[in-house]
């Protein structure tokens, strides 16, 4: 699928994290790439994270997937949504969805969740702290939007639902097949079907805390420093007070935390990582039989497509002499010449024919084997 009215350039300078957009059916040509039955049996998987959203005189209740399979025959016509996480790993179809929106940078991809809502059904007024594309997939969903909100938005009291105490739309549209709306990070919003097979598809981004960076970052540095180092300070002068920390002290102390926190080399591999990482971890991607170099070599050889697993994450950071450091599922490989060529047309192309020239390269064949071992990547058929 391919956005065919919509100025990206014109998107990211005016709108993008500013304001909400609608944007009406864009699309050279859309079509739903999800039936409503195969995502109701995907709630159904273990290893798919799924919700179900219904509502009633008493407010809205949450359940976890997985569902059982017969639960709904039992939810009515009327006030229920679902909601399906990654669908895009699991649905080559959802994932083509994704491309048309790499105007972003991958790096800040989160998923796609798809819902699937009965009249009426919606997951109350609430807010997100990330950016989202809004694309309508089926049906028609009535979306409202509000104020500006942020950590002392009041919520109301709930379990396990992060809802608008209050909400007070400003603006409202009902979205068609096709229709897709942007709303920015903290803008209030409400969803709700009208009629029957309402079918959105949520194209999330991240955007890391500063709690979850620093975090993330000490944590690492932590697993690499060992007890046995300590403060020193040979040449300590004799002080009139000793109740004073000295200036002399505090800078040493200083410099001594900052250090490593300053690492800004250590800092890139450590966030290249930890972001590529996996979402679902605990999902095996891989083949039962580790790739051998000498399969890689063969496949190459006959001009045989690698394709990216829609589950894994790929990025890159340009070194200073043409090489680069390319980031597969939470893992980092140093890359130079053809193997820095192969690294950037992974990161730029979800499929593409490697260059011949990589099949005499014993150190790209082993780079290639390892992402075709782990499942990040695979020859085509």
């Amino acid at each position: 699928m391919q956005l065919e009215r919509f100025d990206a350039a014109a998107f990211l300078r005016d709108t993008w994290q500013r304001k909400p957009l609608l944007i009406r059916n864009p699309w050279k040509d859309w079509h739903n790439p999800l039936d409503p039955d195969e995502l109701a049996g995907l709630a159904c998987e273990d290893a798919v994270e799924s919700r179900l959203v219904t509502m009633s005189d008493k407010g809205y209740a949450l359940e976890n997937g997985p569902l059982a399979e017969d639960r709904f025959a039992t939810l009515g016509t009327r006030d229920w949504t679902l909601l399906v996480q990654s669908v895009d790993h699991h649905v080559p179809a959802v994932a083509e969805l994704i491309e048309p929106f790499r105007f972003v940078p991958d790096w800040r991809l989160d998923d796609v969740m798809v819902s699937y809502a009965a009249d009426g059904g919606g997951v109350g007024p609430h807010f997100d702290n990330y950016d989202v594309f809004l694309v309508q997939g089926l049906g028609r969903r009535r979306w409202q939007l509000g104020a500006r909100c942020d950590d002392a938005t009041p919520l109301l009291p709930h379990d396990d639902l992060r809802l608008l105490a209050e909400f007070e739309p400003v603006e409202e549209w009902v979205l068609e097949p096709g229709d897709m709306l942007y709303v920015p990070p903290g803008i209030a919003h409400n969803g709700v079907a009208v009629g029957d097979d309402c079918m959105t598809y949520s194209i999330g981004f991240r955007a890391p805390s500063e709690y979850d960076l620093i975090e993330g970052w000490t944590d690492d540095i932590l697993d690499g420093l060992g007890e046995d180092r300590r403060y020193a300070d040979p040449g300590l002068p004799l002080q009139p007070n000793p109740g004073e920390i000295t200036e002399e002290a505090l800078s040493r102390l200083h410099e001594t935390v900052t250090r490593k926190l300053a690492d800004r080399a250590a800092f890139v591999r450590w966030f290249g990582r930890y972001n590529s990482a996996p979402k679902n971890p605990e999902i095996e991607w891989g083949p039962e039989n580790p790739v051998s170099t000498e399969e890689v070599r063969k496949a190459i050889d006959a001009g045989v497509a690698i394709v990216r697993n829609p589950a894994s994450r790929f990025s890159f950071v340009a070194g200073t002499n043409g090489d680069v450091l390319l980031f597969a599922d939470g893992e980092c490989f140093e890359c130079a010449g053809d193997s820095a060529l192969f690294a950037k047309a992974l990161c730029a192309q979800v499929r593409f024919v490697p260059d011949s020239g990589l099949a005499r390269n014993d150190d790209a064949l082993r780079r290639i084997a390892r992402l075709c071992t782990s499942g990040s990547i695979a020859f085509a058929g």
